[in-house]
């Protein structure tokens, strides 16, 4: 099981989910990955997380996991790369 990634309390919502992005894009375990990918994945069904994730490129992420042999991170992916482009504030669409 994934450790939480080490993050300060003080650096907020931000902090918490680039630290995500990197434990995913650093770690070798794919217990670890399928963990890290399924919280980012929470977090992408929440409007108010949308400007976090599109900054920290987290859509692109999730696209690239699409390619993986592991099956269950390409259904997190497509499950969060679903609700990112659902959820999206209407300001964000145009």
């Amino acid at each position: 099981m994934a450790q939480k990634p080490k993050v300060d309390p003080h650096v907020g919502r931000l902090g918490y989910l680039q630290a995500l992005v990197t434990e995913f894009q650093e770690t070798q375990s794919q217990d670890a990955k399928e963990q890290v990918l399924a919280n980012l994945a929470n977090f992408a069904y929440d409007p108010s997380n949308y400007e976090y994730l599109r900054q920290l490129q987290v859509l692109d992420l999730f696209l690239d996991s699409l390619s993986e042999e592991n099956e269950a991170l390409v259904e997190f992916a497509i499950a969060a790369a679903f609700s990112m482009v659902t959820v999206a504030p209407a300001e964000a669409c145009g």
